[in-house]
């Protein structure tokens, strides 16, 4: 089982990439654009105070009537942020995306925000563990070492 620790490890770029209450949800957007992000941690200064999603927007936004350039991040984030620890493992994390149906969790740190996890990042791990432990099985199976 991989932990969450190792799972940022591995990622290309960790960094967590966040947005204020007050921002345009437009400029949300060309920020997750630009950086091919899916979701921003929204921040007043240290504290996380809710997460804004390609889905938050699909949901809130477009099918709302209301406009990109004039509506706050504030009105349309999800204010009630699941996260989790590094020390966690990838099952656990598929767990409780499924169970809530999130496609993103931050990671903190006692109580400090150290990194974003996605089900594609917990995809490729398991899919990762899976072709180990298939190798293992064949070299076991065939006697090669």
């Amino acid at each position: 089982m991989t932990i969450v620790a190792k799972i940022l490890q591995s990622k290309p770029d960790a960094t967590v990439h966040t947005i204020t209450p007050a921002a345009s949800v437009l400029d949300a957007l060309r920020l997750m654009a630009d950086k091919s992000i899916g979701a921003l941690i929204v921040t007043e200064g240290e504290a996380i105070v809710g997460i804004f999603t390609e889905r938050d927007y699909a949901r809130k936004i477009a099918l709302m009537g209301r406009t990109s350039a004039v509506t706050q991040v504030k009105d349309v984030m999800t204010s009630a942020v699941m996260f989790v620890k590094p020390d966690q493992t990838s099952e656990q994390c598929m767990q409780i995306m499924s169970n809530n149906r999130l496609r993103h969790l931050p990671v903190l740190n006692n109580g400090k925000l150290v990194g974003m996890i996605s089900i594609g990042d917990l995809v490729k791990d398991i899919i990762s563990e899976q072709k180990f432990i298939i190798e293992q099985l064949e070299n076991y199976i065939t006697g090669s070492h």
